[in-house]
């Protein structure tokens, strides 16, 4: 096996996705071989290097988990939380390997949400440069103009960087109506701040599908995927032909 960089190797180890592992070097929770490592550029070989991660040895996964979650509302898309709020991975049940979740939902919003242990499909899932769509359903605090409909769907300037283009459709009307909105992009708390910026509020915020994966579960309830589902995903993906 050739080396990788070593946030390459944490994520495919299922220690955290790519963005979060480059987090951990550089906090110095990464040692190669007795050293610490703060550098994201460092080079590695899983099973010739000894690769610790908060002081427990590396190893690759022994099998390859992808579990779909419907995560509550109140339930934080992380591993752990230091205020003890209840997490995701609290929902997984019988679950040994340690996953974590591809990209995220805020605490206040509920949904889709997959959950694995393989970096290359964690990291293709989140790339823009893939397209991967999510599907949301948002309920407001009053109605969008016309003018703010064209304005969300054609990119709003959120911290000097304009979204990429957005879906936007009213399903439900009222004085409270109910949007559909898909995504390429997901950046932190993008619905909300898009909403926000054309001055509403976002009730309730959830997550029904990404790329053709639908929600199929109760609240709190997971389920692996199956076989023909990953195998789509992998064609769609091109994840086989990185991998060659």
């Amino acid at each position: 096996m050739a080396e990788e960089r070593l946030q390459k190797i944490l994520s495919r180890a299922g220690v955290a996705s790519r963005r979060h592992a480059e987090q951990y070097i550089l906090e110095g929770r990464v040692t190669v071989n007795g050293k610490v490592i703060t550098e994201l550029g460092t080079r590695a070989e899983l099973g010739r290097d000894h690769i610790k991660v908060d002081g427990k040895l590396l190893h690759p996964p022994k099998r390859l988990v992808y579990l779909a979650v419907n995560k509550p509302k109140g339930v934080m898309t992380t591993m752990e939380d230091p205020e003890g709020r209840p997490t995701v991975t609290e929902l997984l049940r019988g679950i040994r390997e340690r996953v974590y979740p591809v990209g995220r939902l805020d605490y206040a919003s509920e949904g889709l949400l997959l959950l694995t242990n393989d970096g290359d499909f964690a990291n293709a899932i989140t790339s823009a440069r893939n397209h991967v769509e999510k599907t949301y359903v948002v309920k407001v605090k009053g109605n969008l103009t016309e003018e703010q409909e064209e304005q969300f769907r054609t990119g709003i300037p959120l911290a000097g960087r304009r979204t990429a283009p957005a879906g936007l459709k009213r399903i439900k009307e009222g004085e409270n109506p109910w949007y559909e909105v898909k995504l390429i992009e997901g950046r932190t708390n993008q619905i909300r701040n898009m909403f926000s910026h054309l001055g509403l509020l976002v009730e309730k915020l959830r997550r029904v599908k990404i790329g053709f994966l639908a929600l199929d579960l109760p609240p709190g309830e997971f389920r692996h995927l199956s076989n023909d589902e990953m195998a789509k995903f992998r064609r769609v993906l091109k994840l086989d032909r990185a991998r060659d």
